[in-house]
């Protein structure tokens, strides 16, 4: 914890928590003073006064984890001091302090629930709405079975399971074949992702996706990916169709959009959990459970399901737009862990959809598709409203004023 890191500080070198608290103002104070402009050669030593200063102004909700080698080669020593945050209400206090409202709003705040225990604050107003919208334009299904009736999952004990390779990469061949355009794939790790790939290489899958639609992948090199992503684009418009191959917690899955024809098909090769053996992770589900009381199990699959829903929420940007998404785990048919998606997916998860195998999933698009295909009427004067009025907004005020 940082109050015996500073005290071990204070013992063996003199220098207190004031002092700590101040690096950062006295660096930065000293760079003005010397008139140094390129600063690119000092950030090793900004870095470890954000770190003093952290630790001296903080005295909870930080852990300092000390790793004396990495987990992957634990033969080379190479010792790492790691600053984690576990308390995500340090950083949206001062901006509860400095504005009398505070609007927080997303597409993925499910359950909406959780986020005030996490943030530390009793919401005034907590409200949950669905999509407005002049068509059934998406079409989350959950597949849980290949064509051969086989469970998929990306459980620790099933993904390396050949049957469940094949039938994931007999899933993308059947849906390259259907699908037009741009399909998006998202894997839970960089290591499956290559796993997935290379196996899908050596039984021929891959090469007979490739007759169908060129491949991408999403490296950890931001350049690469980001010349992958413009091809991608390339093979879109053209009209050659493109996959991508990307992976959840990744800077495509954050940041990225794959509206229109860059995005109608995604699907969620498993549930992204993240690595439950990281120290770092195992620190922070200790301390909001005796902090905030939120259990492991409860804080994991949230976290698991926000980031299914970040990815597949990639392919619909606009009422206008149409996709279809597809939960390619078991683990999805269950209640408690669906019920942690956003209500606007929910919506749309008919009860039909729930259960689907690879076959049952590739009648359920084309289907779709077919839909999609017929002329619509964008303005929504088909009964179903798009915008709302002044008049409905009053009505809103006047139901939240009534409850």
């Amino acid at each position: 914890m940082p109050v015996s890191f500073v005290a071990s500080i204070h013992s063996q070198a003199g220098i207190d928590q004031r002092m700590l608290r101040f690096c950062y103002d006295r660096l930065h104070s000293l760079l003005l003073t010397l008139e140094i402009t390129d600063t690119d050669e000092f950030m090793h030593i900004q870095t470890i006064c954000d770190f003093a200063t952290l630790i001296g102004t903080y005295s909870r909700g930080f852990s300092i984890i000390i790793e004396p080698y990495d987990d992957r080669m634990p033969e080379v020593r190479d010792p790492v001091i790691q600053l984690s945050c576990h308390d995500a209400s340090l950083a949206i206090q001062p901006v509860f302090d400095r504005f009398q409202t505070v609007v927080i709003t997303s597409g993925t705040l499910s359950p909406i629930d959780l986020y005030p225990r996490l943030l530390n604050f009793n919401p005034v107003i907590s409200r949950s709405f669905t999509m407005s919208l002049t068509r059934d334009c998406i079409c989350p299904m959950v597949l849980t079975r290949g064509s051969d009736q086989l469970p998929v999952s990306t459980k620790f004990d099933m993904r390396s399971d050949p049957g469940v390779v094949r039938n994931y990469g007999r899933l993308l061949l059947e849906m390259a074949s259907s699908v037009p355009d741009g399909i998006v794939c998202f894997f839970v790790s960089y290591s499956y992702m290559d796993g997935i790939v290379n196996s899908s290489n050596e039984m021929g899958i891959l090469q007979d996706i490739m007759q169908h639609k060129l491949v991408f992948i999403e490296t950890p090199d931001v350049v690469e990916t980001t010349l992958a992503l413009d091809n991608y684009r390339k093979a879109c418009d053209c009209g050659r169709g493109a996959i991508f191959f990307s992976v959840a917690r990744g800077k495509v899955a954050e940041g990225i959009d794959f509206d229109r024809h860059y995005g109608r098909l995604v699907i969620m090769f498993g549930v992204p959990f993240q690595y439950t053996l990281s120290k770092i992770l195992r620190a922070r589900l200790e301390y909001l459970r005796e902090t905030f009381q939120i259990k492991e199990g409860d804080f994991l699959t949230f976290d698991a399901l926000r980031q299914a829903a970040q990815c597949v929420g990639r392919v619909i940007r606009s009422k206008a737009d149409y996709g279809m998404m597809i939960f390619a785990d078991k683990r999805y048919s269950r209640h408690d862990k669906r019920s942690k998606l956003p209500g606007w997916i929910l919506s749309h998860l008919h009860d039909a959809h729930l259960n689907l195998s690879t076959d049952m999933a590739l009648h359920t698009a084309r289907e779709f598709l077919r839909r999609m295909a017929q002329p619509y009427d964008k303005a929504g004067s088909g009964g179903k409203k798009t915008l709302l009025t002044e008049e409905d907004l009053q009505d809103m005020a006047r139901d939240a004023m009534e409850m």
